[in-house]
């Protein structure tokens, strides 16, 4: 096996178990999501695990995109390429957010002081919210730019597929969010302790 062989092998497998490990904070995430409104969890766990479990998606996404992107056919890495932008814009966006929220946010509604840094709060239409919406947004891109790298074997075609429905629920949540004002993940008016929720449309 030359190097050149041995690097995409390696790349291949970095690639394949960022994916796994994307799926499996994916899942951990829907479990506590679902948990929460079943009631099994409350404040703070419950914000604390949805904004953990988001943030362990981050990292192994971008790593599987990348990988994505090393391994495409030359002719079109061009649309690899552009879908690394957009995982990049998404995990800008959506660590700034979680991060905040975990370590600033969630602290100061334990300690009643949160009118300290009401800003920083994700409320409906907040600058947080803004950037949690474009995160979404931007990972849909980055799904629909990944399906155009990917064509020729069937598994690749099935792959294209689903990256490009992928995209378009994951915009059609994003763009529905702004209707769901009696479902907003913080309320100015909750109580200290209360977490956020993520509600279908």
């Amino acid at each position: 096996m030359n190097y050149q062989e041995a690097r995409g092998q390696r790349i291949n497998e970095v690639g394949f178990w960022a994916g796994v490990s994307a799926s499996a904070a994916t899942l951990a995430y829907d479990a506590v999501q679902i948990a929460q409104m079943g009631g099994v969890l409350r404040p703070p766990l419950d914000g604390i695990l949805i904004y953990a479990t988001s943030l362990c998606i981050v990292v192994p996404f971008m790593l599987e995109v990348l990988a994505l992107h090393q391994l495409t056919v030359p002719a079109k890495r061009f649309w690899s390429h552009a879908a690394v932008v957009f995982t990049t814009m998404y995990a800008v966006f959506v660590t700034t957010n979680y991060v905040v929220q975990l370590a600033t946010v969630i602290p100061a509604r334990l300690n009643q002081a949160v009118g300290s840094i009401q800003v920083l709060d994700q409320t409906l239409h907040s600058m947080y919210w803004d950037y949690d919406a474009l995160g979404y947004i931007t990972m849909g891109f980055t799904t629909l730019f990944a399906a155009q790298a990917m064509s020729g074997s069937r598994f690749e075609r099935w792959a294209n597929a689903r990256c490009s429905r992928t995209c378009s629920s994951l915009r059609s949540s994003a763009s529905c969010t702004s209707t769901r004002t009696s479902r907003q993940r913080y309320s100015a008016s909750a109580s200290p302790g209360r977490s956020p929720r993520r509600y279908p449309c």
